[in-house]
């Protein structure tokens, strides 16, 4: 069950979606944030793999989401050091290297998991979009992501069903929207 303290956090995420990152579209929001939040959970995934290998004294699989080295970036042309695509590296750039990354490179390179090859998930992320355009408002975001505990499947669940919730209560009710679009005024 979704507590009172992950509503709010989630609440927060969202309205700095609606305040600061020039994102309006209550399924934007969803988008955007279930991007990030995979981003993370990726990363997650992969510290928890690190772990068990160091732990039985085992090289790294050859399989990893994050492949050691450098990767080719084919849109700007350059090599980006993988390490600087994972959330927990990037999320201690500074606001607007971190913007760069998660734009320039950190999106292309999730466009292009399993190895660029085609798949279901190649074809679903083919069209994936970074929205957000704020520096400042990107490293909001992140920091209240960071906050969340993204590990838990049962609390993963409840937070989405929570999003899905305000984004049919923000689709159904237009006049919220309005509410929070003025709220500065």
């Amino acid at each position: 069950m979704i507590t009172g303290q992950i509503k709010n956090q989630i609440d927060q995420i969202w309205n700095i979606f609606w305040e600061s990152a020039g994102i309006t579209n209550p399924m934007t929001v969803l988008e955007q944030m279930t991007y990030l939040f995979f981003i993370k959970m990726l990363d997650d995934a992969q510290m928890q793999r690190e772990a068990v290998d160091a732990q039985l004294d085992m090289p790294h699989a050859s399989d990893d989401t994050y492949a050691y080295g450098t990767w080719h970036n084919p849109e700007t042309d350059e090599d980006v050091p993988v390490n600087n695509l994972r959330w927990h590296v990037f999320k201690h750039f500074d606001s607007e290297e971190m913007f760069r990354t998660i734009r320039r490179d950190v999106f292309p390179y999730i466009k292009s998991l399993n190895r660029g090859e085609d798949s279901a998930y190649s074809r679903f992320m083919s069209n994936a979009n970074f929205l957000i355009v704020s520096h400042r408002a990107l490293q909001r975001i992140v920091d209240g992501i960071d906050t969340l505990e993204m590990n838990d499947r049962d609390t993963m669940g409840d937070v989405y069903e929570y999003m899905l919730w305000r984004y049919r209560r923000l689709r159904l009710q237009p006049g919220i929207i309005s509410k929070i679009r003025t709220a500065r005024s």
